[in-house]
């Protein structure tokens, strides 16, 4: 099932490949990479999901996954038994190019355990000596 959360983008069409960040929360889907920026809505049906992603381009320089398209609707269709998702997706504009993707959930790192007691402060004193060298 595809969670709500972050995930880490990779995907690839016969034309390039490239990496982004993802966040799904509420059945909105948005994102990133170093060309585009991507937003839109998603539907999760147990293990399946869809959304239809719009992209705008945000940076100059080279061509796009899909060529030269610089703002482009995405339809998109996955499954997600897991933490990783696969999936593919089309642009109107771009027929007949396919990208494949692949989506990883970050997880969250685990809340670091409180410390209980004061740290005793600094003092230069205590570290050990160096062995005096002959001259």
């Amino acid at each position: 099932m595809l969670k709500d959360g972050t995930y880490a983008a990779w995907y690839k069409t016969p034309l390039d490949e490239g990496t982004g960040i993802v966040h799904v929360a509420d059945g909105q889907i948005w994102g990133r990479d170093s060309l585009m920026t991507y937003h839109g809505a998603c539907k999760v049906d147990g293990d399946r999901f869809t959304a239809t992603v719009l992209t705008k381009r945000h940076t100059e320089g080279r061509v796009t996954v899909f060529g030269v398209y610089d703002e482009l609707t995405l339809e998109i269709e996955g499954m997600c038994p897991g933490k990783i998702a696969t999936y593919t997706a089309t642009a109107g504009q771009a027929r007949g190019v396919v990208l494949q993707g692949t989506l990883i959930l970050t997880e969250q790192p685990a809340a670091a355990t409180e410390q209980t007691g004061l740290v005793p402060a600094f003092d230069p004193g205590k570290l050990p000596k160096l062995p005096k060298r002959p001259r």
